[in-house]
């Protein structure tokens, strides 16, 4: 099993990962507040800004402060 991490030695498994998008996006906002309200939501950000969300098969949403550009190629590179 891969894990990517997804910053401050936080991971999730890399082929449970959906999608990963920039966190400014509109859309992406109200995934976030959805799933905070169905206690979904997994901040790992560790109290910085949040660059990108990812999104489980389970329905999860993680926050991560590394750029989704990163997190992309980590998938990638994972295979």
């Amino acid at each position: 099993m891969k894990v990517i991490s997804l910053g401050f030695d936080n991971g999730v498994a890399a082929h449970r990962i959906v999608a990963v998008a920039n966190a400014t996006a509109a859309p992406m906002k109200r995934l976030r507040e959805e799933a905070r309200k169905n206690h979904r939501l997994i901040d790992v950000t560790n109290g910085r800004r949040t660059r990108a969300i990812v999104v489980t098969d389970s329905g999860h949403v993680f926050l991560s402060a590394i750029q989704p550009q990163t997190l992309t190629q980590r998938i990638e590179e994972a295979g």
